[in-house]
């Protein structure tokens, strides 16, 4: 089962991907909203984890536009605000 982890910073990214690694989970990744659009529809998840302040698109517009294309996939948003 695969994971798509979108994050633009380098560090979080990793460790998020490390730890998901560590327990089995085949993990892609996207360094901002736009390629994780890209990602998400063009890829079968069994989740989603972004950031909400991303480059070229935020992860809210990211969850809005994912449900608009009919991408069902849960997602978690992760946040520093």
């Amino acid at each position: 089962m695969k994971i798509l982890v979108i994050e633009d910073e380098v560090k979080t990214l990793q460790l998020i991907k490390q730890g998901l690694e560590e327990q089995q989970w085949e993990v892609d990744i996207a360094y901002d909203g736009s390629m994780g659009f890209q990602l998400a529809t063009r890829h079968q998840y069994a989740l989603i984890i972004s950031d909400i302040i991303l480059p070229m698109l935020n992860g809210l517009e990211l969850c809005k536009k994912l449900r608009l294309e009919g991408v069902d996939t849960p997602i978690l948003l992760l946040t520093a605000l």
